[in-house]
């Protein structure tokens, strides 16, 4: 899978994730990365969806994708990515917490959406998908 076609996987699929949900980029057992079959690639889901345009058709809810333990990462120094994420997930009804050290947190177990492999249509052919595991294990 190209890088092209990666992105497209993953808008593919995080366009699915239903209204008032989230699910995480990577490193547990369901995530984006790992449902369009590049597991290990958890940076590069983050990577696509950091440059996604507020202005691209059909919308891409990049902001109900969060880390794995639910929180919502920090876009650098000087940004507001984190409080545009947190607001447009409130906007959605999702709790956001505040954490002692300013962190912002999803609870996952009440929040969570996380199909099973092979349950969502990631829109890339059944061939590429096996390309991709072949990959991932070498």
């Amino acid at each position: 899978m190209d890088g092209a076609d990666f992105h497209a996987a993953v808008y593919h699929v995080v366009r699915q994730i239903p209204n008032q949900k989230v699910t995480s980029y990577g490193k547990t057992l369901w995530h984006i990365a790992k449902l369009i079959g590049m597991p290990r690639h958890a940076r590069h889901v983050g990577q696509a969806l950091k440059w996604v345009s507020p202005d691209v058709t059909p919308p891409i809810p990049w902001y109900r994708v969060l880390a794995a333990s639910g929180t919502i990462s920090s876009r650098g120094p000087g940004t507001d990515g984190a409080q545009r994420q947190k607001e447009a997930l409130e906007a959605e009804g999702i709790e956001v917490t505040v954490g002692g050290l300013g962190d912002l947190h999803v609870d996952l177990s009440r929040y969570g959406w996380f199909p099973a492999v092979g349950s969502v249509d990631t829109g890339v052919p059944a061939e590429e998908m096996d390309e991709a595991d072949q990959q991932e294990d070498t």
